[in-house]
């Protein structure tokens, strides 16, 4: 990792090299995949099944592309019930947390008579993707799902790519059923995307899709927006430890480290006021990285985007973090609660050496699909409000529009729009 004595001018070129890895910087693919989108849009089943052929090697038709019941009896055979059961229980934390962001229709009512309010409902379907292969993570399907199931969504369909033999990853069918998918499907990469987005004969169209997937699968997303809501457009992975003399060296490289081994494009970022931390952190990272199993892309995640900052005070270094908007911020000091206060960009906060990102990860119940590449300065979590309307109520009396129907007609007037002002007018004639 490099190590470097943070100032303005090393603040703004780590944030220049950041940005380099958001999916809106891969333009040359763009091309790509509005021409799978175009086909899929156009050919339906006939071209997903095609692009399954050519890119995953398995021969899909209309009999086979939906997982069938058999499939998920196989799958909680093939996962161990010890695992079955670290899921389940993961499973009710994320239930619980999200049950608790749930909101209430409401209404409102003046002396008038007029009523105003709010409706929350739902949206119909969701749509799920899932990573196939070594990216095939459980915990992902849990955090997808469950919120969309918390919100009463009633359709919640799931794609996910075939392996060469047309089966699907079990751990992501066991966490599937688990959280609550009513239907699988065996498409992956931007096709997938575009028959959730557009429907064909086998894929039902949906509302909003949700999940990680490769730079194709993000740049799909920022393609069908529009025609389907979606979570956010996902950049690679990132974690940020802001940490002082009094954190344990050991424990800041092994945060460090979870973050780097999901990606060569993953960063890794410590802050510190400490010279001291930073140079015994760096030999720590050094004696783990030889004994991980994904050492190489641990070392190239940390030869392009890993840094060990140094800072004057604690205030610029909290000042740098809300710069760099981390999607996972870590507080190693002596009162992390104290520095949380001052954190406003971070997609989500661990506080305290015991509260290390994977617990955020796996189990802790809050949603780990988190904005990144800076932008948890405008996005959050996902959440249950991500898959509910809010829909606004109107009810005037008579009485309650006498009181302002001029007010009204001014402002349209002014604006230079006659039909709205005598849309108000012709009630009093």
């Amino acid at each position: 990792m490099k190590m470097i004595k943070l100032d303005e001018k090393t603040r703004n070129n780590i944030l220049d090299d950041l940005l380099k890895r958001s999916p809106s910087s891969y333009s040359e693919y763009e091309q790509t995949v509005n021409d799978i989108i175009n086909d899929v849009r156009n050919n339906k089943d006939e071209a997903i099944f095609r692009y399954t052929l050519k890119f995953d090697g398995y021969e899909l038709n209309s009999g086979n592309i939906k997982v069938t019941e058999d499939e998920f009896e196989e799958a909680f055979k093939a996962v161990d019930e010890k695992v079955i059961e670290v899921i389940k229980h993961s499973a009710e934390n994320i239930r619980r947390f999200h049950e608790k962001q749930l909101r209430n229709t409401w209404i409102e009512t003046d002396e008038n008579g007029s009523i105003l309010g709010q409706r929350i409902t739902p949206i119909a379907c969701s749509g799920v993707y899932v990573p196939g292969g070594k990216a095939a993570y459980p915990s992902s399907v849990l955090m997808n799902i469950i919120p969309a199931k918390v919100a009463g969504v009633k359709r919640i369909i799931m794609t996910t790519p075939p392996g060469k033999d047309g089966r699907v990853s079990p751990g992501t069918l066991v966490a599937a059923r688990i959280a609550g998918a009513d239907e699988v499907y065996k498409v992956g990469g931007a096709q997938a995307i575009a028959a959730m987005a557009f429907g064909t004969q086998s894929i039902p169209k949906v509302d909003k899709i949700t999940g990680p997937g490769n730079i194709f699968v993000a740049l799909a997303k920022k393609a069908c927006f529009g025609f389907v809501s979606i979570d956010s457009i996902a950049g690679p992975s990132e974690i940020l430890v802001l940490a002082d003399e009094t954190a344990n060296p050991r424990y800041v490289a092994a945060d460090l480290l979870s973050q780097a081994e999901h990606d060569e494009m993953a960063s890794a970022i410590l802050i510190t006021t400490s010279q001291s931390l930073a140079e015994r952190v760096s030999v720590e990272i050094d004696g783990f990285v030889p004994k991980l199993d994904r050492k190489d892309i641990i070392s190239k995640s940390l030869d392009n985007y890993g840094y060990i900052l140094i800072a004057e005070d604690m205030d610029d270094a909290v000042e740098t973090a809300n710069a760099i908007a981390s999607e996972h911020v870590e507080i190693l000091t002596q009162n992390p609660f104290e520095v949380m206060t001052r954190v406003k960009n971070a997609g989500a906060i661990f506080l305290g050496e015991y509260s290390s990102e994977p617990l955020g990860d796996y189990f802790a119940g809050p949603n780990h699909i988190l904005p990144t590449n800076g932008t948890a300065r405008f996005f959050s979590p996902l959440s249950v409000d991500d898959f509910i309307k809010k829909t606004s109520i109107i009810n005037y009396s008579k009485q309650g529009l006498l009181k302002v129907h001029s007010e009204i007609e001014r402002f349209a007037q002014y604006e230079g729009l006659t039909a709205h002002a005598n849309s108000i007018a012709v009630r009093f004639e």
